[in-house]
């Protein structure tokens, strides 16, 4: 396989992505990560850090970075997939608010670790801009300061930006306002998945690549090569984990698609903004997220592809031509000096994993030694190492404020068997983009976006 070909990030890392060796056969440890993306780092890293004795072993069908921490939008975030209402209505407002603290302070900690290990991934922590360019989504912006008020976030969290002052970082066409908050990092998202890897083994950590894992079960990893015993098995696999035994309905993977243009020049970025390189989206709702990469491209995503049948992953389903249409489409919407003769160089994607409740959550059943961590509905970057953070705790049976947050232990439904959660899925993403579509023709919000928010426990 062409790795260098799965995404514009991956094709840009610093030297090659030979695969590290295979399991040559049975082994030990004290903990078995399946997972060599974020989630599955992160926690072989804390734990190597916080006891070195321990044997950690990470497995990786492909290599480090394949899947969705090779392929992402870059932006390390204090966004959790869920609200703060919704947290409130379910665990109580002091757990809900400490849950949010709890990601703003995995963004600092993931610049921390960026710096002390030396990763050069382009860490820049300046931010996230969302625009609103409609009446209705000026109005999401509005109703998203007035909630932080309400739990108690002050405007250096999140401040609500005029016209003006929405422009002034990121000047898309049609800008009424927007929301700034500071909590967030545009980074290259394979250069840090990679030299964490590297970190992970300078730390005594042993990375098998090219090791699909077969079955999980108590005390074991099992691979076609061998099985790895361990008291600790950490399912770390996001939006591959259908793929394995009696995991089809534990999540839905979800396809979100990118692409990226050519470098372009200080004339340009001049009409766009983004001057501190701050992360960027607006207030619709099919969601759409960018960064200004340091080298001088706009690298740029959405939503839209299908959910496909059965939760199938599959290489050819990174590639959707009528999305890669579409974000370009929306690119030149939203920047007009990006003409269709500014050319995309890179089209990318692949799956993010959504659980039935729209909740990520992190956990360790002691009984059988079985741990996850995931659903992030592809907000993971900074999630996973509040994850890894969390699970090197419970892994050493450490009770802490991480172990004490909502989210652990917390169990979601599992979806529904097909083919009502294809139906399901895939209606709900039409459903988004007719309620878009309806706020552009009426400037009025739509209201069944809000219906379908409310089923969902948003």
């Amino acid at each position: 396989m062409r790795y260098q070909e799965l995404s514009y990030w991956l094709s840009s890392v610093d030297g090659p992505l030979t695969p590290r060796p295979a399991l040559p056969g049975d082994a030990d440890a004290d903990v078995v990560i399946v997972g060599a993306g974020y989630t599955g780092l992160w926690t072989a890293y804390y734990l190597a850090a916080t006891d070195p004795t321990l044997r950690v072993t990470v497995l990786e069908s492909e290599i480090a970075g394949y899947g969705a921490s090779g392929r992402n939008g870059g932006w390390c975030s204090a966004l959790f997939p869920t609200s703060l209402p919704a947290l409130a209505r379910r665990h109580g407002r002091d757990r809900a608010l400490a849950m949010q603290r709890a990601m703003q302070e995995s963004v600092r900690e993931v610049g921390r670790v960026v710096a002390a290990e030396g990763i050069d991934c382009d860490w820049r922590p300046a931010g996230t801009v969302v625009l609103a360019r409609s009446g209705a989504q000026l109005g999401r912006a509005r109703a998203a300061v007035e909630e932080a008020r309400e739990y108690g976030l002050s405007d250096e969290d999140l401040v609500l930006l005029d016209a003006d002052q929405a422009a002034a970082r990121c000047a898309a066409d049609g800008v009424l306002g927007g929301t700034y908050t500071p909590h967030c990092a545009a980074v290259h998202p394979a250069r840090l998945v990679r030299g964490l890897a590297r970190a992970v083994e300078r730390r005594g950590v042993t990375i098998y690549e090219r090791t699909p894992v077969t079955a999980i079960r108590p005390g074991a990893a099992v691979t076609p090569a061998g099985v790895v015993r361990a008291p600790v098995v950490v399912r770390a696999t996001e939006g591959f984990t259908p793929g394995l035994p009696r995991q089809r309905r534990t999540v839905a993977p979800v396809y979100s698609l990118m692409v990226a243009t050519e470098p372009l020049p200080a004339s340009t970025w001049a009409e766009i903004g983004l001057a501190d390189r701050e992360t960027f989206s607006d207030y619709r709702h099919v969601i759409i997220y960018g960064q200004r990469t340091a080298d001088g491209r706009l690298a740029f995503g959405g939503r839209g592809a299908p959910y496909h049948f059965g939760s199938r992953t599959a290489p050819g389903y990174d590639r959707e031509p009528r999305v890669f249409a579409a974000l370009r489409r929306v690119l030149g919407e939203l920047f007009p000096v990006l003409g269709p003769e500014v050319p995309v160089t890179h089209t990318w994607g692949g799956p993010l994993g959504v659980a039935r409740d729209w909740a990520a959550s992190v956990g360790l059943d002691r009984a059988s030694g079985l741990a996850w961590a995931g659903g992030y509905v592809g907000d993971g970057v900074g999630t996973s190492n509040l994850a890894g953070r969390t699970l090197a705790d419970l892994i050493r049976g450490q009770r802490t404020e991480l172990t004490a947050l909502p989210w652990v232990n917390h169990r979601s439904p599992r979806w529904e068997p097909e083919p009502l959660r294809w139906l399901a899925v895939n209606a709900g993403l039409r459903l988004m983009f007719s309620a878009d579509e309806a706020e552009q023709r009426t400037n009025r919000p739509a209201r069944r976006a809000a219906a379908f928010s409310r089923l969902l426990g948003h």
